[in-house]
C-alpha cells in the first residue's frame, strides 16, 4: 500500500495495483484452487482500489498504526488485525509506514468451491462482506504461521498450502447467514439446489470415466446444454470445466495423501491420461510433484 502513480482503475486486481506502486513483494507463492499468497512490505503514500476482480484477505504483520481509509481517518490498523476486501469493493487509502502484511488472493470459484463443500449451499447465498481492520485470532495465527515458514522449501510450501486453505474455512464459516442462503434459493438464474447436489454429486462419481461431458451433465440437471451451462457458471462462479478439474485435482491430492498406490492408477482413478499428465496438473496445481507431495505429507 503505497503512492500510486497513475490511479487504479476498475477491475484492476488487487496485486497489480500494489505492483505498480512504491509496495514491493517480498515473496509470492501460487497454493492450490487458484489461491495466491503475497507478503508485501510498503513504507507509506496512497492507494486506491476500484472493484479489483478477485477477494483478498490481508493481514498486518507489522505496522499500521497510521493506516487508515480516507474517509474514517479515526480506524487505524495494528499488527494482527486484518481487512477482508471482496471482488466488487471499492476503498480509497492513507497509508504510514513501515508497514508489513500478507495477502491471501481468491477466486469468486474458489469461494462457491468452499461454500459447496462446507454447507451445501447455493454459493450466491454466502458472500463475503466487506471488513477492516478486524480482529480474529485465527486468522492472525494463519499470518504469523505462513510468515514463519520457508516458502522456498518444498515440504513447507505445502504446510502453507494447508493452513492457507484452513484460513478460506474459517472466512466460509464465518460469513455463512441462513437469510443470506434463502434470499438465493429465491434468486433466479441459477440451479435450483436440487439440480446442484445431483450435478455435483455425478461429477464425484465419475471423475475417473469420461462421462463428465457437457451434454451428459446437462442432461443430469434437466436442462438444454445451453442454459447449463450458462445456470452452472452463475451458481458456481466458473466453467463446468473448470470445476471438473479442481475435483480432480482434489481427488489426486488425497489419493496421493491416503494411498501407495502408483501415479499411473491414480492417473486413471481421477480421469488423467496417464502417470505424466497426472504430474502436470499435480505440479500446476500445488506447486510440488507427487513425489515431492506424498514425501511431504509422510513427513508431516
Amino acid at each position: 500500500m503505497a503512492h500510486l502513480t497513475a490511479g487504479a482503475t476498475a477491475d484492476q486486481p488487487v496485486f497489480d495495483v500494489l505492483g505498480r506502486s512504491n509496495a514491493r513483494r517480498e515473496r509470492e507463492l501460487a497454493l492450490a484452487d487458484g489461491l495466491r499468497l503475497v507478503q508485501w512490505r510498503n513504507h507509506g503514500g496512497r492507494m486506491d482500489y476500484q472493484r479489483p476482480g478477485h477477494h483478498t484477505l490481508s493481514v498486518y504483520l507489522q505496522g499500521g498504526h497510521a493506516t487508515h481509509l480516507v474517509e474514517t481517518p479515526g480506524e487505524t490498523g495494528r499488527p494482527g488485525c486484518h481487512c477482508i476486501l471482496p471482488a466488487e469493493h471499492e476503498s480509497r487509502w492513507n497509508v504510514a509506514g513501515p508497514l508489513r502484511f500478507v495477502h491471501l488472493y481468491l477466486s469468486d470459484a474458489a469461494w462457491a468451491d468452499r461454500v459447496v463443500r462446507l454447507l451445501d449451499a447455493e454459493p450466491r447465498a454466502v458472500t463475503l462482506a466487506q471488513r477492516i481492520f478486524g480482529a480474529d485470532a485465527a486468522l492472525a495465527a494463519w499470518a504469523e504461521g505462513v510468515a514463519a515458514r520457508d516458502w522456498r522449501d518444498p515440504a513447507e510450501r505445502l504446510r502453507i498450502d494447508a493452513l492457507s486453505h484452513a484460513a478460506l474455512d474459517h472466512l466460509v464459516l464465518q460469513a455463512a447467514r441462513p437469510r443470506q442462503r434463502q434470499r438465493a434459493e429465491r434468486a433466479a438464474g441459477g440451479l435450483s439446489s436440487s439440480a446442484r447436489r445431483r450435478v455435483l454429486a455425478f461429477v464425484d462419481a465419475h471423475l475417473d470415466g469420461a462421462e463428465l461431458s457437457l451434454p451428459r451433465l446437462a442432461a443430469e440437471a434437466h436442462l438444454s446444454e445451453f442454459h447449463f451451462a450458462r445456470m452452472f457458471r452463475v451458481s458456481m462462479g466458473c466453467t463446468v470445466h473448470d470445476w471438473v478439474a479442481a475435483r480432480r485435482l482434489d481427488r489426486a491430492r488425497a489419493l496421493l495423501r491416503q494411498t501407495a498406490l502408483p501415479l499411473a492408477d491414480i492417473a486413471a482413478a481421477c480421469g488423467y491420461a496417464g502417470a505424466s499428465h497426472l504430474s502436470r496438473h499435480v505440479k500446476a496445481g500445488t506447486g510440488a510433484t507427487p513425489g515431492q507431495l506424498r514425501r511431504a505429507l509422510a513427513a508431516g
